[in-house]
């Protein structure tokens, strides 16, 4: 682990002296190629130079211990070197934190999918619960959801959404969402009280660049229809809804949501191209995972992840095993202490892997 930090070091020290030289700085391109490569080290190796101050703190500290004749000196240097190596047991392990493969999608914008699933109109209500759930989620944490696709139902449930989450670190804060989401409830369709259990998938897409992913023309079918509202009515007497069928992977987007046809096809190839990345990627995610130890799932959307049991104000993740009881809060958008533990999960599992890997 030393060896790796004193490369990182040397980097970023490199990479700070190249911005700081006049050459740099006239050439844009090279700026900031090397301002961003210094800020993505810049962490760690602040991290390791105090860790590196600490360790020569601890050292001078004993030495003084064994050197002076003072004895309330010695005492002193004595209980500052064991200060010192607490110190530096601490940093150890936030360097090794620091150290953990990155996820390189977490800073990226991202498309959240919701579509009811087993349960009829009572799936269709929960799903409209969801979207407003991550709706006000986002907007607590300056990330702004823009309606992509929308399927609405006569009583104002939601058969399928589909939102474009842009801002910095969208994707890092959603990822854990993916997989089937459960609900325990009595419907207010539910005469005789009984508890129903309904579902909704969610999935969660990384947003991909144009130059990620390329689509040929050959590959993919455009078809133009009518918007259709709640019920199937239609809309929109002009034919600008837009469906792309892309015929390799199977995948359909559809996008209805705008009046403008031109709209309505942009968002739909931004779906499309996060649908293909994570398609791609996904599979070769998925290879080097499996004999990864990982506590919060593999984020399959057919994966149950989560139940919320009404009758009892729960919330229970089952990848973690963490319930909370305070679902009126939660279905509300307040589920940040959820996504805190499940990327403390994520963490722990990520360096228990890394340990038996060195090992």
């Amino acid at each position: 682990m030393l060896k790796r930090l004193d490369d990182i070091l040397k980097r970023y020290q490199y990479l700070s002296a190249q911005l700081a030289d006049p050459e740099t700085i006239a050439d844009m391109g090279a700026w900031q190629k090397y301002s961003k490569e210094q800020a993505d080290l810049k962490d760690a190796a602040e991290k390791y130079l105090e860790y590196l101050s600490c360790e020569k703190e601890m050292k001078e500290a004993f030495a003084g211990a064994e050197t002076e004749e003072d004895a309330e000196m010695r005492r002193l240097f004595s209980d500052e070197g064991y200060a010192c190596k607490e110190r530096l047991g601490k940093l150890e392990e936030e360097l090794k934190i620091l150290l953990l493969p990155k996820d390189k999608n977490d800073e990226r914008s991202c498309i959240l999918e919701i579509r009811a699933g087993a349960g009829g109109e009572e799936a269709a209500l929960f799903a409209a619960e969801l979207c407003r759930m991550y709706q006000n989620y986002c907007a607590a944490h300056r990330l702004k959801t823009e309606a992509l696709d929308v399927s609405e139902t006569e009583l104002g449930g939601v058969k399928e959404a589909v939102y474009n989450v842009s801002g910095k670190g969208a994707y890092k804060r959603l990822k854990y969402e993916s997989g089937v989401h459960r609900v325990q409830r009595v419907p207010e369709t539910e005469t005789q009280g009984r508890i129903h259990t309904s579902t909704a998938t969610v999935a969660v897409l990384p947003e991909a660049e144009d130059v990620e992913v390329e689509i040929n023309d050959k590959d993919i079918r455009i078809d133009i229809f009518h918007s259709g509202g709640a019920g199937g009515q239609n809309v929109n007497k002009v034919a600008s809804a837009v469906r792309i069928t892309h015929f390799p992977t199977g995948i359909v987007v559809t996008c209805q949501d705008e009046r403008s046809q031109l709209k309505n096809k942009e968002r739909a190839f931004k779906v499309l191209r996060s649908r293909l990345y994570d398609y791609y990627n996904g599979r070769s995610a998925k290879e080097r995972t499996e004999n990864r130890r990982s506590l919060v799932g593999t984020g399959d959307r057919s994966e149950r992840i989560r139940t919320y049991n009404f009758p009892q104000s729960r919330v229970t993740d089952h990848r973690i095993g963490v319930s909370q009881y305070n679902l009126d809060a939660f279905i509300m958008g307040d589920i940040d202490s959820m996504v805190e533990a499940l990327t403390l999960a994520d963490r722990e599992a990520l360096l228990a892997s890394e340990t038996d890997r060195e090992n």
